[in-house]
């Protein structure tokens, strides 16, 4: 059956089976594998993940047609939730450590991978993450420190998971074709990570550093803290760095110590 996207929900369906192949490949996923796919569309890579016969598969349709119809082409096989994957509660999901599909709009596409990423026990709710972004996103997300692309979204992505790009995916590959190109990263939580109290503090902390970024680090710091000279002398920061020259480790220490003074 053939659907015209809703251009208000970012809708690209992916039609490439060697790339769809790929994407199933990579979840590694077997009988006891609770499988969680968000925006399944009309349902090309949904077909593909039964094959591999998980336990169960959830999947989060926020169209209404798509939703009605993947129930109707594949029944008691899969359980479907006509929501919005910004507002579904994932609470019951907590400790399955599902594995995580998803073909993300490009306009939540950041805020639904922050959401993730802030949920307390993340290697108890998802084993792994297979997720296709703007290329442009992708990019940002894989960047490394003195990178044009590095920041604010790179130190968050990569503090509880480590992340590997997988392939740059042509427009030719969806219908209808986006106007960019797209790419498939594979994201597996960490067991040891850095401890933050409140992620919602790092995200605070890199807005500050990052809406700035061509000016020294010196400027934020002194933002934060009243004794900014006593932190980069125990963090042993250069006043004169810019923003993109600290790495991830830099951020989370420069986090732990705005906790300490605001707690």
């Amino acid at each position: 059956m053939n659907f015209s996207s809703k251009k208000s929900l970012g809708q690209n369906f992916l039609r490439d089976q060697s790339i769809i192949n790929l994407i199933t490949e990579k979840g590694n996923i077997n009988k006891r594998d609770v499988v969680l796919e968000v925006g399944p569309g009309t349902g090309n890579l949904t077909e593909k993940i039964i094959q591999k016969n998980p336990k169960d598969l959830i999947l989060i349709e926020k169209d209404e047609r798509l939703a009605f119809y993947l129930n109707k082409k594949f029944g008691d096989k899969i359980k479907v939730f006509n929501e919005d994957m910004m507002k579904f509660s994932y609470q019951n999901y907590y400790d399955k450590r599902l594995i995580i599909f998803g073909n993300l709009p490009y306009n939540i596409s950041t805020q639904i991978l922050a959401k993730w990423v802030k949920i307390k026990n993340l290697d108890k709710f998802c084993k792994k993450l297979i997720l296709m972004f703007q290329k442009e996103v992708a990019d940002r997300i894989i960047a490394k420190t003195n990178s044009s692309n590095y920041g604010r979204l790179s130190i968050l992505s990569n503090w509880k998971m480590n992340v590997e790009k997988v392939i740059d995916i042509e427009p030719n590959c969806f219908e209808p074709a986006p106007k960019v190109k797209s790419t498939l990263l594979v994201f597996t939580p960490k067991k040891i990570f850095y401890e933050i109290n409140d992620p919602t503090n790092l995200e605070h902390i890199t807005n500050i550093f990052f809406s700035q970024r061509r000016k020294m680090i010196k400027k934020p710091l002194k933002f934060l803290f009243t004794n900014f000279q006593d932190i980069a002398k125990k963090l042993s920061l250069d006043l004169n760095l810019r923003p993109q020259n600290l790495d991830n480790i830099t951020y989370y220490k420069i986090c732990k110590a705005y906790e300490s003074l605001i707690n």
